[in-house]
């Protein structure tokens, strides 16, 4: 009898270490994937290309005048996010093939050397999507992307507005409200400076649940780097 229950004991014992093993690695890969938010961010390519740094079209030729994406980034609360979370499964062109035409009009590259933006998509994924992978896989991230873009039309927001992409300068409240009323939410918005030291609006920043699927007030802004007038360039 004393000998049986010495080996439950024991054996009691491993599966305990075991069970407590197990949650502490469950710890670690929980807090590698485990985010609040996504940042879903779009570009004005005018401003992207009127900047000291230029840029060149892809492969397929200049792309619209329209906002195009940038990507879908995974946030905490505070301010930082997580990155580069799974190096075992980066990108794979193959696992995205069905979207490559629709990525090409609406998530263009503009990095120089000219390319198809394979390279482009594969830096988003290996940095910010694979963050994301216990809610999304490789082809649902950025299927979920080209999903977001299609509800949130920012140039029409603009547009509908009175803002154009003209060159002139608009205040960031206006362009804040116009995206506000033509998309529902709050946006973020990100600047750069053109040779002439101009402030131009160049990405918008908005806030999407963990699903990847619907938009949500932002918890937190980046830092903010728009402040009174910023000129809206022609593309």
């Amino acid at each position: 009898m004393t000998h049986h229950h010495c080996t439950c004991t024991s054996s009691f014992k491993t599966m305990k270490a075991l069970f407590l093993f197990s949650l502490s690695l469950l710890a670690v890969v929980s807090s590698a994937q485990d985010f609040d938010f996504f940042y879903f961010v779009q570009q004005w390519p005018g401003s992207y290309c009127d900047t000291k740094r230029a840029c060149c079209y892809p492969k397929t030729g200049k792309p619209d005048p329209i906002f195009t994406i940038h990507g879908l980034w995974p946030n905490y609360n505070d301010g930082t996010y997580p990155s580069n979370c799974d190096r075992q499964n980066e990108f794979e062109a193959t696992e995205i093939e069905d979207l490559e035409k629709t990525m090409q009009k609406y998530w263009p590259t503009l990095a120089c050397p000219s390319s198809d933006g394979l390279k482009f998509w594969g830096h988003e994924w290996d940095k910010h999507g694979t963050c994301a992978e216990s809610q999304l896989d490789q082809h649902s991230y950025f299927l979920s992307a080209l999903n977001l873009y299609k509800k949130a039309d920012i140039l029409k927001a603009l547009q509908d507005a009175g803002i154009e992409p003209d060159d002139r300068f608009y205040s960031v409240e206006s362009i804040k409200e116009a995206i506000k009323r033509g998309v529902g939410f709050t946006p973020g918005l990100h600047c750069n400076t053109d040779e002439s030291r101009n402030p131009q609006i160049l990405e918008v920043y908005l806030c999407v649940d963990t699903s990847g699927k619907e938009f949500i007030e932002c918890p937190t802004f980046p830092r903010i780097s728009c402040k009174g007038k910023v000129q809206f360039p022609s593309f």
